[in-house]
C-alpha cells in the first residue's frame, strides 16, 4: 500500500472520528442539555511535584460527588498533549461539574461536603481559577 493510500486512509477515519464526536458532544437540536449549568475548576498545587498532594485533592475533589445537587464530576489531571501556544498545562488538577440550574450550583457552594473539602484541602493549593458556564 503506498504511503499516500495509508495517508488517505488515516485522515477519512480520523475525519470520522472527529465528526462521530462532535455529533455525540452536540444535544438534539429539539432536546435541552440534561444538565445545562457548567463548573470548571482548575487548581495548581503549593507542591507540584508531590503526588501524594495531588492524590489528596484528587480524593477531595471526588468527595463532592456526594452533593445532591452536583449532577455529574469529573476529575483530571494535565494530558500530555501537543505543546502549543494556546494550551495551558501549568494546573496539576481539574474538576468538571454539572448541574442542573443555577440554583443547584448556589446550593453546592455552601453545602457542608463543599465546605468540609475547602477546609481540608485549601493548605493544598497554591492557586484556584473557576470557569462557570451556562448551555447557550
Amino acid at each position: 500500500m503506498s504511503s499516500k493510500s495509508n495517508r488517505r486512509k488515516f485522515l477519512g477515519t480520523a475525519a470520522a472520528l472527529a465528526a462521530g464526536t462532535a455529533a455525540v458532544a452536540m444535544p438534539l437540536s429539539n432536546q435541552p442539555p440534561k444538565y445545562p449549568v457548567v463548573h470548571h475548576v482548575f487548581f495548581w498545587l503549593k507542591n507540584p511535584d508531590s503526588k501524594e498532594d495531588r492524590a489528596k485533592l484528587i480524593a477531595g475533589v471526588k468527595s463532592l460527588s456526594k452533593i445532591p445537587t452536583v449532577k455529574e464530576l469529573r476529575v483530571g489531571v494535565v494530558a500530555s498533549t501537543e505543546k502549543r501556544d494556546v494550551v495551558d498545562n501549568s494546573w496539576a488538577v481539574s474538576e468538571l461539574m454539572f448541574f442542573a440550574d443555577l440554583a443547584g450550583q448556589e446550593a453546592y457552594q455552601t453545602h457542608p461536603i463543599h465546605l468540609e473539602f475547602i477546609k481540608n484541602c485549601s493548605p493544598l493549593w497554591d492557586k484556584v481559577i473557576v470557569y462557570d458556564a451556562v448551555e447557550a
